[in-house]
């Protein structure tokens, strides 16, 4: 391994490309069915819903199930004819894909730390009167299609902080709306084959005799030798594990690994700050400390960021989510979660066609909170972090029952 490694630039801008928006945008359709096996769905009244604010600023606030969200808000763009600004994780903007999506209006945001560059990019849009905004409030991909993480309070912040700035400016406080929107993955054919291959490679790999034809019990058995091969890694596996349940096993699997890094680290915990932030604080380190290593050193820290990997990859997994509602999406929501700890693979490919629909909420102008805001600006944020989230989690289960129905 080599001890050099060269440098990255701090902060990727958006480098928007009306032309090449308009080129990908003609392609999408086309792209999204034969290269990602996704299509999209939307009902009329919800793109209404947007097109009433088509002279308003707004702000996209979607949930962040899989990685191909990005393509399911650029199909909605197309589908309204306008252009979108992205907020995407620093890590994506590599090669020629980082440069493709800064010329269609993305730009970087390092996740862990105040990001000064970022911070500055948002305010400057969210300036313009006609602004069409991505963030991704979860501040990841969850991995699960039917269950919204909690929102990072700076999706609602930076907004506030933009209108702040324009009453500033202007006596007369301008509208600028929160549009929750709800995103659900849907397989177009029958995945029974998918997941029964699936089951099968893992249990080969992990030496798992196959001694039941159902599908739940078999997915627990995989389960349970990575539970235990994860323990035994951590010197976790010992009498008082064996008391607990899955879900208390799980979360002192998470706990022993984040305390871990932050120690190699000497980073200061911060046990009241979400898993998923100390996360990304530590893959921050882990970057801004890569050069001039040693190879010993290298080594020590690929170990870490192998670890971090783990955390997001089992973030918000729990024992019931597919015993809850046995379908196809959540089944394989899970074993690609577990494909992804057993394989090493980043990110799986998709596992068959799918139909992606989109539910806009109702949309929450801050205007209307304003005042709010400026008598109690952390409690205001708060509240409308728990109401967004809410919004689009409501929304994911009637987008459920209504196709259940």
């Amino acid at each position: 391994m080599s001890n050099t490694v060269l440098k990255s630039q701090e902060f990727y801008p958006s480098h928007l490309n009306h032309g090449a928006v308009r080129l990908c945008q003609s392609i999408s359709y086309l792209i999204a069915h034969f290269v990602y096996r996704l299509d999209l769905e939307i009902e009329p009244t919800c793109l209404d819903k947007l097109r009433a604010l088509s002279k308003e600023r707004i702000v996209l606030l979607p949930n962040h199930p899989t990685f191909s969200d990005g393509i399911a808000l650029f199909l909605l763009s197309t589908r309204l004819r306008e252009i979108f600004n992205y907020l995407v994780a620093y890590e994506n903007f590599q090669g020629l894909q980082g440069k493709l999506m800064q010329l269609l209006g993305a730009y970087s945001i390092r996740r862990g730390l105040a990001d000064r560059q970022s911070v500055a990019q948002t305010l400057k849009l969210l300036s313009s009167p006609t602004c069409r905004l991505v963030i991704f409030p979860e501040g990841g991909c969850s991995f699960q299609n039917d269950t919204v993480m909690p929102f990072r309070s700076g999706a609602i912040q930076l907004p506030l902080l933009a209108m702040n700035k324009l009453a500033k400016q202007d006596p007369s406080v301008p509208n600028l709306y929160l549009v929750p929107v709800s995103l659900k993955y849907r397989y177009t054919s029958n995945m029974s084959k998918v997941i029964a291959e699936t089951l099968s490679r893992l249990e080969k790999v992990l030496n798992i005799s196959i001694t039941n034809s159902d599908f739940y019990q078999r997915l627990r058995l995989i389960s349970e030798a990575i539970i235990v091969k994860l323990e035994q890694e951590y010197g976790l596996n010992n009498g008082e594990t064996a008391q607990m349940d899955w879900n208390q096993r799980i979360a002192c699997i998470k706990t022993h690994v984040l305390q871990s890094c932050e120690q190699q680290l000497d980073i200061t915990p911060a046990p009241n700050t979400p898993s998923r932030e100390r996360v990304y604080k530590i893959q921050y380190v882990l970057k801004s400390r890569a050069q001039d290593l040693s190879e010993e050193d290298l080594e020590t820290d690929e170990s870490i960021q192998q670890a971090a990997v783990r955390l997001l990859n089992f973030d918000a997994i729990y024992d019931g989510y597919v015993a809850a509602t046995p379908t196809a999406e959540r089944f394989l929501d899970t074993l690609i979660r577990l494909e992804r700890e057993v394989f090493k693979i980043d990110q799986p490919q998709p596992k068959g066609h799918r139909k992606v629909i989109i539910y806009i909420g109702e949309p929450v102008n801050l205007k209307d909170h304003f005042e709010s805001y400026k008598q109690k600006r952390l409690e205001t944020v708060e509240a409308l972090t728990q109401q967004l989230r809410q919004t689009v989690q409501t929304n994911l289960d009637e987008i459920n029952r209504l196709w259940n129905d």
